[in-house]
This record gives structure tokens, sequence and C-alpha cells, in this order.
């Protein structure tokens, strides 16, 4: 009886300028047991996402320096990063141009401050599945991928070694 493989533990990247918003976002997150990486900044998150590969970007939209909309362009410029889904939070941006804005920069959300805590989760939660689910495919592409190789070696040599018995022997 074979087993479902079990989803690879994914990691999420939250972004705010402001300590106190971080912690708050690790306090509401950790519950649903995942890998929280923390940036303070725009530039910080762009290393962040050069080093580690996210189920997730949650990210302010005010921060000083690079904003969030900036840095969400930069991220879905690489082709490693592109289909990263982000969701934007911001207590000040609540005007429709603003969130316009958003998701034209490749949010798949725009989050108004406060956060009701169930519903982020909730939200986070279906991200995360869905890219569990996108590493299992791809894993499994992968393995289908070797056992093809694996079969196709396996017929060359067997035609290989029937080509060398077919051959008569000379001297």
């Amino acid at each position: 009886m074979s087993t479902d493989p079990q989803p690879p533990p994914a990691s999420i990247l939250i972004v705010d300028d402001y300590s106190a918003n971080l912690m708050a976002l690790e306090a509401l997150l950790q519950p649903l047991g995942h890998r929280l990486v923390r940036a303070g900044s725009g530039e910080e998150a762009l290393k962040a996402v050069l080093r580690h590969e996210f189920a997730l970007i949650i990210m302010d939209v005010q921060m000083p320096g690079m904003d969030g909309f900036q840095t969400a362009a930069l991220i879905k410029t690489r082709d490693r990063s592109r289909h990263i889904p982000i969701i934007f939070l911001t207590a000040i941006s609540k005007d429709a141009a603003h969130v316009f804005q958003g998701y034209a920069h490749g949010a798949v959300d725009y989050v108004l401050k406060p956060i009701d805590a169930q519903i982020m989760r909730s939200k986070v939660s279906v991200f995360v599945e869905l890219w569990q689910r996108g590493e299992l495919l791809k894993e499994r592409e992968a393995k289908l991928r070797e056992l093809e190789r694996e079969r196709l070696e396996r017929e060359s040599t067997a035609r290989y070694l029937a080509l060398i018995e077919a051959m008569p022997l000379g001297g």
C-alpha cells in the first residue's frame, strides 16, 4: 500500500519596516507552523528572495526607500520568483487607486489593517496549500522522468546485447 507523500515545508516572507508589525504578523501566523522569514525593508526582501524559495510573500505597502510596489515589481521580473503570490498590507493606502496599483504590481490580495487574524490565516493556508501541491507535482514529474529514463536505458542496453549476440563470431 502506498502512502501519500508529505507536502514540503513552506516558507513565508513577511516584509514590514516596523518591527512591531513583523512581531504581530509572526504571532498571527505562528500557529500555522510554517517557516517565517522576516525582512525590514524592500531591499532585505529582495535579498531573501534571492536566497530562499517562498510559498507566499506578505508585504507592507508603505515603507521608506523602496516601497512594497517597487519591491514587488522587482520580484516579478525574475523567472524564479515571478510566480510567488504577494499579499499587500496597508493601514494608509485604502483608496481604490492604491488598491488597483497593488494588483497591477502582482498582488493576489490587498489587505487593510487592522488585520483579521482568522481571515489572514485562512488566506495564507490556501496559498501555502497551492504551493505545496505544486511542489508535490514537480516531485512526481521528476520521478516519472527518471523512471522513463531508466526504462529507455534498459531498452537500449537490451538492443545492444541483442545486436552483439546476433553478430557472427569471426576469426
